[in-house]
C-alpha cells in the first residue's frame, strides 16, 4: 500500500483527470480532478516523519497543453456538501485543505478555465522568511529537507544531490537578491527570467539562482522583495 501511495505521487505531473460519478457528468473529461486522489498524493507530506520545519507543501495547478492559466485563476471544491473556493498564486499553487467530508464525498476539484484541461502536482519548497534573509547555512539544510522527502516518495531520486536554490519572484516587483559575506562584503547576485519549476512553461518570472559552494556556509542571502517560491535545486 505504501509503496502504490509513493509511485501515485511519483507520477502525479501526469494525472489525468477521469471523472469517478454520474454527478459531474456535465463536466468534460481533463476539466476537474477527484479530490481523493489529490488527497492521496498530499497527505503524504503531512505523514512524512523526516525533517521538514523548513519546507512548506502546496499544490500546484497547470494546464494540460502547458500554456499559462492567467489572472484570477482558481480552483473550487465542490461536492454535494462540500464547496470552497481555492485561489492560486502567481505560480499556480493553493494551500491544500484535507477533508474527511470531501474525501467521502470524492468532491471534484474544478478549475474556472472552461474548456481548458489540467494536471495537478505537490509542490514542497522552502519557506519563505519575513525578514528576507537567508542564512547559508539554513539554505542548505532546507534543500536537504526536501531531498529527503523527494526520495522518500521516490526512491530513484536517491542519487541526487542538493546543488542549490532558486528564489522566483513576481513579475511586476522589483526583484533581486544580494549575497552577504562573513567579512561583511556584499555582492549583487544575477537575475534571468525563466519558468518557476522544472516542467512548467517559461513565463518569464524573474529568477536568482545561487548555487551553493564551498566556503560559504557563513554567508546570508538578502532579497530586496518577498519572493514568490524558492526552489530547491537537485541534480
Amino acid at each position: 500500500m505504501m509503496r502504490a501511495s509513493r509511485q501515485l505521487v511519483a507520477a502525479f505531473a501526469w494525472l489525468a483527470a477521469v471523472i469517478p460519478t454520474a454527478a459531474h457528468a456535465q463536466a468534460q473529461a481533463g476539466e476537474w480532478v477527484s479530490y481523493r486522489d489529490a488527497y492521496r498524493a498530499m497527505v503524504q507530506f503531512e505523514k512524512y516523519g523526516g525533517p521538514k520545519n523548513l519546507l512548506q507543501s502546496q499544490l500546484q495547478v497547470q494546464s494540460r497543453d502547458h500554456a499559462g492559466l492567467g489572472d484570477g485563476a482558481q480552483l473550487t471544491l465542490t461536492g454535494r456538501v462540500t464547496q470552497l473556493n481555492l485561489p492560486l498564486d502567481a505560480l499556480g499553487r493553493t494551500v491544500f485543505p484535507l477533508q474527511k467530508a470531501a474525501y467521502d464525498e470524492n468532491a471534484a476539484l474544478v478549475l474556472n478555465r472552461k474548456g481548458m484541461p489540467f494536471v495537478l502536482r505537490p509542490q514542497v519548497t522552502i519557506a519563505p522568511r519575513a525578514d528576507g534573509e537567508y542564512d547559508a547555512a539554513i539554505l542548505r539544510t532546507a534543500c536537504a529537507q526536501a531531498l529527503g522527502f523527494v526520495r522518500y516518495v521516490d526512491a530513484s531520486q536517491r542519487a541526487r544531490q542538493c546543488t542549490g536554490v532558486r528564489f522566483v519572484f513576481p513579475k511586476k516587483e522589483s526583484a533581486g537578491a544580494r549575497l552577504r559575506h562573513a567579512d561583511g562584503a556584499e555582492q549583487a547576485l544575477p537575475v534571468t527570467a525563466g519558468a518557476a519549476f522544472t516542467g512548467d512553461p517559461d513565463e518569464g518570472f524573474p529568477i536568482v539562482t545561487w548555487r551553493f559552494g564551498a566556503g560559504a556556509e557563513r554567508a546570508q542571502l538578502i532579497t530586496y522583495n518577498a519572493p514568490l517560491a524558492i526552489v530547491p535545486i537537485f541534480e
